[in-house]
């Protein structure tokens, strides 16, 4: 069954919180797809995680890059798994019907904005009613992440 985890952005942009969450991941091994909206916010995106922390180094590509199979992250605006992924990351209110078909679903979404507000307590609903584990976590003061909610 996956697991679906709703991230509340508080504190910081997306780029720095999906940064932080990538890194989590491909520590524990796991391959990522990151699904955002537009094609602009794909290019945003992939600049902004080589950039975003100069001590950072988070290998990842896109369609433009090639080489998803080499990819532990990849950044997509379509529905494809290329890199095999485990973990589907979705931002910028994109949407998938097949998250089932990953180990876990991570949807951030940004709190102040009150249009994703919205769209994200719609795709909670719609996620409550079929079989699947679901938690919501809240950004805390300092960045990191705290469990508000598990269904």
């Amino acid at each position: 069954m996956t697991e679906i985890g709703f991230y509340h952005l508080t504190r910081t942009p997306l780029e720095h919180a999906l940064l932080k969450l990538l890194e989590k991941a491909t520590a524990a091994g796991k391959r990522v797809v990151v699904r955002t909206s537009s094609d602009e916010r794909l290019s945003f995106l992939n600049g902004a995680l080589w950039t975003v922390d100069a001590a950072s180094f988070l290998p990842h590509g896109s369609e433009k890059e090639g080489n998803p199979s080499q990819q532990p992250v990849w950044l997509t605006t379509d529905t494809n798994n290329p890199n095999d992924a485990e973990v589907l990351i979705l931002t910028d209110s994109a949407e998938s019907t097949s998250y089932e078909t990953y180990e876990r679903c991570l949807e951030i979404f940004d709190g102040n904005n009150e249009v994703a507000v919205t769209a994200a307590r719609e795709r909670w609903k719609n996620y409550s009613a079929v079989d699947c584990n679901l938690t919501y976590w809240q950004q805390t003061e300092s960045g990191g992440w705290k469990k508000k909610t598990e269904q």
